[in-house]
C-alpha cells in the first residue's frame, strides 16, 4: 500500500535518537482538527487505524485510538534502534523493563514499549520503510523530549548506558534531557517523557490551544533549550510547545 511506504525525505536515526512520536487518543477525528490546525498537518491513512501527520509534506507524527479505555492518552517519543529485541534486553539488565515485547508493524518496522527503572515509558522503534521523521527541529515538528525524573543521576547512567554515543558521543546534538519532575510538576507527579513540539511564537501557539478546547498546564519557563509551556490537548494528552 502506498501509504506504508517510507517518505523519500525521511531520515535514518542512530541508535537511541528519537526518531517518532505517536498520541494514543480516544477519538482520532477530533485530533485530526485540534493538531492539523495547531500545528498545520496534514493527514492520510497510515496503518490499521492509525493516520499519518504531515508538515508540508513530510512525516512528523502518527496518531492512533485508544485500544483499551484503561490506557492513558499521551503522547509517546520512540527511540531509534537496530535491534529492538536486543536493547530490550540490555533494558531489562539495567533495572527497566520491556512493557509490550517488540512487534512487526507491517513492513513500516518493528516497534516495542519500554520503561525505565522509576516507570517512565518509551517506545523503540527498528526501521522498515519508515526510519522516522521526514522533518524535525523545525516549527509544527518535534523539537525535544524531557524526561522528568526524581533522580537525574540515576536517568543519565541508564540512558547513557543504553544510548551513550546518542547523548554523550563526540559530536552528538541530542534532542533529550532530563530534569528533576519538580521543577514544573507537583512532586506527585510520576516520573515521564514530555514531547515537546517547536513553534515559532509561543504567545499566539497557546492562544491556539486555548480555542481549540486544549488547556494551559504550566505556562512559559525558560529552560536551557528554549523557553517553553506544558499544554494538553482537547482530549487530555499532555505535551510542551518550545520556542528558540
Amino acid at each position: 500500500m502506498a501509504e506504508n511506504r517510507a517518505s523519500a525525505n525521511e531520515e535514518t536515526y542512530g541508535e537511541g535518537v528519537p526518531c517518532w512520536v505517536d498520541a494514543q487518543l480516544p477519538d482520532v477525528e477530533a485530533g485530526k482538527r485540534f493538531y492539523g490546525e495547531l500545528f498545520e498537518w496534514t493527514f492520510e491513512a497510515a496503518y490499521g487505524s492509525s493516520v499519518w501527520a504531515r508538515k508540508d509534506g513530510a512525516l512528523v507524527a502518527s496518531l492512533a485510538p485508544k485500544t483499551d479505555g484503561r490506557m492513558p492518552t499521551v503522547w509517546t517519543v520512540s527511540f531509534a534502534t537496530s535491534d529492538a529485541e536486543a536493547l530490550g534486553r540490555r533494558i531489562t539488565a539495567a533495572g527497566g523493563q520491556v512493557v509490550m515485547a517488540p512487534f512487526p508493524v507491517g513492513d513500516l518496522g518493528t516497534a516495542a514499549l519500554a520503561a525505565d527503572p522509576e516507570g517512565a515509558v518509551f517506545g523503540l522503534w527498528q526501521p522498515g520503510t519508515h526510519t522516522g521523521f521526514g522533518r524535525r527541529r523545525e516549527p509544527g515538528t518535534f523539537v525535544w523530549a524531557e524526561l522528568y525524573t526524581r533522580d537525574t543521576a540515576a536517568a543519565n547512567a541508564f540512558y547513557g548506558g543504553l544510548f551513550h554515543d546518542a547523548l554523550f558521543g563526540t559530536g552528538a546534538e541530542p534532542d533529550f534531557g532530563r530534569a528533576d519532575v519538580t521543577d514544573v510538576f507537583p512532586a506527585e507527579m510520576p516520573p515521564h517523557f514530555l514531547v515537546h513540539f517547536r513553534v515559532a511564537d509561543l504567545t499566539d501557539a497557546l492562544g491556539a490551544v486555548q480555542r481549540l478546547g486544549g488547556r494551559v498546564q504550566a505556562p512559559p519557563f525558560e529552560t536551557s533549550y528554549g523557553r517553553v509551556a506544558v499544554v494538553t490537548d482537547n482530549q487530555g494528552a499532555s505535551f510542551a510547545l518550545l520556542q528558540r
